[in-house]
């Protein structure tokens, strides 16, 4: 069951990791791959022709050009996001779960207090109010999204900190911050990662959502400005799947991939989850 497992994990980690890096590729290599200047003016809703394999938008931009564009926004804001999201959770996760006490306290009050307001209409309230930019979205998205990583890093950090293996460094003398760079952190680095890849997804979906709602920057180009921009400049009325489809099923692939990471990294560093999925 353990190499059934094994094997398991290995293989969701490496098709999403597969789709994951095309993506990002896509982007990085953006300026190679288009086709044509996604900023520049052609002839308004033409349907998908090999000038333009996916057509014009209301403004006559190539929208496949802009598709590869806008990659580099969606990811870009999700990674930061999900950095920001995961270093705060960890260390907030760490020193509660590690310290106890009433620095535990302290911080599962604030963690608590974030977690009861609900995420996405505080989103769209602190958007509203910061102004647009991409910063300030990824600022906002990472504030909301740290909690759920602090409370898990805080559980598996209670468990660690009673194991045989600390509790004779404590005894042999060893520091805290000792024994929580030399037995903590490396043990619960899967589920950091896991914790990591799931906030990256959820970063992503935040972002498609406010930038829908027309609250992103609209001097960039992402995969959720695209769709905004295709319902409200009549791509839905006029029914150019071409549009408003192509951004959507990114989004899907890449949520979906990132998905696929978080379980098998999740397995792994969960062994309550590994002994579920391995009855």
């Amino acid at each position: 069951m353990k190499t059934i497992s094994f094997v398991k994990n290995n293989m969701l980690i490496t098709a999403g990791a597969a789709i994951l890096v095309l993506l990002v590729m896509a982007s990085v290599l953006a300026p190679l791959i288009m086709p044509h200047d996604p900023w520049q003016y052609h002839r308004a809703f033409m349907p998908p022709s090999g000038m333009h394999l996916l057509g014009t938008n209301d403004v006559g931009q190539d929208i496949f050009s802009e598709l590869i564009l806008a990659g580099r926004v969606s990811l870009g804001i999700g990674f930061l996001s999900a950095l920001i999201a995961t270093v705060t959770g960890v260390a907030i996760g760490v020193l509660a779960g590690f310290r106890r006490g009433i620095l535990d306290e302290i911080l599962m009050g604030l963690t608590d207090v974030v977690l009861i307001i609900p995420g996405l209409p505080l989103v769209i309230l602190i958007s509203v109010y910061m102004g647009p930019g991409l910063i300030n979205i990824a600022l906002v998205i990472g504030f909301i999204l740290w909690p759920a990583t602090a409370r898990v890093i805080r559980s598996r950090v209670l468990s660690l900190r009673e194991a045989g293996y600390v509790e004779s460094a404590r005894a042999l003398g060893a520091g805290d911050w000792w024994i929580m760079q030399r037995h903590v952190l490396p043990n619960v680095l899967p589920l950091i990662v896991a914790k990591f890849v799931l906030t990256l997804a959820a970063a992503m979906l935040i972002e498609a959502s406010i930038s829908f709602l027309g609250l992103g920057d609209p001097s960039a180009k992402s995969w959720g400005m695209m769709l905004h921009y295709a319902f409200s400049r009549g791509g839905f009325i006029r029914e150019m799947w071409w549009w408003y489809l192509p951004p959507g099923l990114l989004i899907g692939l890449a949520i979906f991939a990132l998905n696929l990471i978080g379980l098998g990294f999740e397995d792994k560093g969960d062994p309550r989850l590994k002994r579920v999925l391995e009855r």
